[in-house]
């Protein structure tokens, strides 16, 4: 018994560091973004958390489990997820994306195994507690290094934090979402926990600190849901106080929820009048964009015709907004942007995994809900503990932000322990409410439950060696981006690929073979007869790892644009053939995106060059229809015209261009040009727009 304590011990304090870690951690100096570097986190601290209590039941012999419908209907996510994909068209993109994306089956199962072992090992109320009180420190260590990182941006930055808005969180909406988490963690805290003065005195002071952070945000959506939240709190401290034992009325006016309230409400309600103070006073600017609710809708219906069992597969959103985005986009200045997720993480599952999923995600939140609600009502009746009931407010609020916005890895890992944490106590207060297995006194039953623990610890060890690996790839990823030198750039590309295949490596490894290849080229009739080796091998490598991408994932139309964009650049220098094939590499691109004019006017600009002028109109037009106000179209439109000599009709596209945009200097210098001449050539003219992308 004592080893089997030592190691569930060790468990406990596993799975405490990473949940109140989570806020904190990164990787400075490294280059490698905030909320991969949780990833790692969560998989070491969740590897080691579940290694340990299998080790422990080895001696112990016994198996507790919380006996709750929500946990079983979470199974049920996870097996939704996993057969849509298995069945998705592209598997390896749904089960780990590129580095175990929010959304992926890995990254689905973890999130419900982390609620699972917080509902096992943190049943405790004593448990519990600890947890809720070292959130709360972690929450206050985060905003106060925020609050400094705002003045000294560059000082704080620690070679990941560059921008004064960027945080240890996420974007800075989710920094806000995160800002709300903590004042709702204090304001319980203060409303139900009988502490001493000192420590209501740094709870309320936290609370302040909050909601500062929170202004600083100005995100009216969490002021909206941090009032309801404070609203709930107000109306349950009331009603419990109002029922005590012996006919004795004791009433407690909750003064903290009440101002909360009322500070929500002054700023959900005046917007930028007062909201926009502090952001304006400190220089702050955000820009975030995702698609709305109503055109996520509109995705998810466009997937469920076509695969309505099990969706076009986990992790896929960007591939289903290519197909089926809203025409209407194109008249935003978002019509390029290739969204990866919809208008909140939980609307993106729904979007990506099917009727199926879409049945047990709401079975599960039903479940949740209910058990919630029970809760609530069973600590009126029976004086359960206050933690229960903060569990299940913390982890609702933070399922109601993901809901509506894409928060990232950290708010939904924080939604899923603490709802793990609250079924486990609610589970434990209850008679029956939990499960327990003996198995060393049973042959069979040892068995097959040894066999079990050996397998969750074989399992658990070679995830997280495979997720280590795939980590690792991403150091020299983005070393390849950083560097400065191209034979720097090509050595660590090739380490990546050779941890991790994925057609965003596979992209950026083309781009290095196609910028050596310039390099070559650009020598000119001084090329040795060991540079025209290497310029054959560089070309070969180049077309080798854009084909490749295509292979990895056929369905995104990035992957076939930046092929186009190889053989255009190849076109320029000569290569024959090369022409034709980026038309056909833009148009298999242009299938799997039907809606984007760019692609559009990359066929166009190909048959241009390839001097196919009949066809580099048409679609050109086809551009145009997509989007009246392309300017590129136009101007390429007025560049085939001038190269049939026909000056009327350049003009006309050029003034239609000028139209749209009529303080561009470059474009009155090219009407003008027109204007003042009979005949230009093309070659003397402003060239057309260069549809080729820029970043892999």
């Amino acid at each position: 018994m004592m080893r089997a304590n030592i190691f569930d011990r060790l468990s406990f304090l596993s799975l405490f560091l990473t949940i109140i870690l989570l806020p904190l951690f990164f990787l400075p100096f490294i280059n490698i973004p905030v909320e991969i570097s949780k990833g790692l986190l969560l998989i070491v601290g969740l590897t080691l958390c579940v290694i340990c209590w299998a080790i422990a039941r080895f001696f112990d012999g016994k198996i507790t489990l919380p006996k709750s419908f929500c946990l079983l209907a979470g199974a049920g996510v996870v097996l939704a997820v996993f057969l849509s994909a298995s069945f998705s068209a592209v598997s390896e993109v749904s089960f780990f994306g590129t580095m175990f994306d929010v959304g992926s089956f890995w990254f689905i199962f973890t999130a419900f195994l982390l609620m699972f072992m917080s509902s096992i090992i943190f049943r405790d109320p004593k448990n519990a507690k600890t947890v809720l009180f070292g959130s709360v420190f972690s929450s206050a260590v985060v905003l106060i290094f925020q609050s400094l990182h705002l003045f000294m941006p560059g000082t704080l930055s620690l070679g990941v934090l560059s921008e004064q808005t960027s945080n240890l969180i996420g974007s800075w909406n989710t920094f806000g979402i995160f800002a709300g988490l903590s004042g709702l963690m204090s304001l319980l805290v203060v409303e139900f926990s009988q502490t001493t003065l000192i420590k209501k005195y740094f709870l309320q002071a936290l609370t302040i600190f909050a909601m500062l952070s929170l202004a600083v945000v100005n995100f009216p959506f969490v002021w909206l849901l941090l009032g309801i939240f404070a609203l709930i709190i107000f109306v349950y401290k009331l009603s419990f106080t109002s029922h005590l034992e012996d006919g004795e009325v004791r009433r407690h006016f909750p003064v903290s929820s009440f101002v909360i309230i009322m500070i929500a409400l002054l700023f959900f309600i005046s917007g930028q009048f007062i909201g926009g103070i502090l952001p304006n006073r400190l220089g702050l600017s955000n820009t975030e964009v995702s698609p709305s609710f109503s055109a996520t809708l509109d995705v998810a219906k466009s997937v469920l015709k076509e695969d309505p069992i099990l969706g076009i597969g986990p992790n896929r959103f960007s591939s289903a907004w290519s197909m089926y985005k809203p025409l209407e986009i194109n008249s935003t200045v978002f019509w390029d942007v290739p969204f990866n997720s919809g208008s909140g993480a939980l609307p993106t599952f729904f979007a990506t995994n099917g009727l199926l999923g879409i049945l047990t995600w709401l079975v599960f939140f039903l479940t949740f809900a209910w058990s919630g609600v029970r809760s609530i009502f069973f600590s009126i009746k029976n004086r359960m503990n206050w933690e229960t009931i903060a569990f299940f407010m913390l982890s609702f609020y933070l399922f109601v932000s993901v809901f509506f916005y894409s928060a990232g890895i950290l708010v939904l890992l924080l939604a899923f322990a603490f709802a793990g944490v609250f079924l486990g106590l609610f589970a434990s207060t209850r008679e029956g409410g939990e499960i327990n297995m003996l198995f060393l006194n049973d042959h069979r039953k040892s068995f097959f439950s040894i066999l079990v623990l050996v397998f969750i610890i074989v399992f658990s060890s070679a995830f997280s060696f495979k997720y280590g690996q795939r980590f690792v790839s991403v150091s020299y990823f983005r070393k390849a981006l950083a560097a400065s030198d191209i034979s720097v750039a090509e050595t660590y590309i090739n380490k990546a690929l050779a941890l991790y295949v994925n057609d965003l490596y596979l992209r950026t490894y083309m781009q290095v073979y196609l910028i050596k290849l310039d390099t070559l080229i650009k020598k000119g009739a001084s090329l040795s007869d060991e540079d025209k080796v290497l310029l054959q091998t560089n070309l070969d490598q180049a077309v080798n790892g854009a084909q490749l991408s295509t292979t990895y994932d056929r369905t995104n139309y990035l992957n076939f644009q930046a092929l186009g964009s190889l053989y255009q650049s190849l076109g320029s220098f000569g290569v024959k053939d090369s022409y034709s094939k980026a038309i056909e590499a833009y148009q298999m691109a242009s299938t799997l995106n039907p809606k984007n004019p760019g692609l559009k006017l990359a066929i166009t600009n190909a048959y241009f060059l390839d001097k196919k002028i009949k066809e580099a109109k048409d679609s050109a037009n086809e551009a145009l229809a997509l989007k009246p106000d392309f300017i590129d179209a136009l101007i390429l439109l007025s560049e085939i015209a001038k190269q049939d000599n026909d000056n009327t009709e350049a003009l006309s596209y050029a003034q239609k261009a000028l139209a749209l945009d009529p303080n561009n200097k470059d474009l009155i210098k090219y009407v003008d040009s027109i204007k003042n001449s009979n005949s230009i050539p093309a070659s003397d003219s402003t060239p057309p727009p260069d549809p080729t992308p820029k970043k892999p």
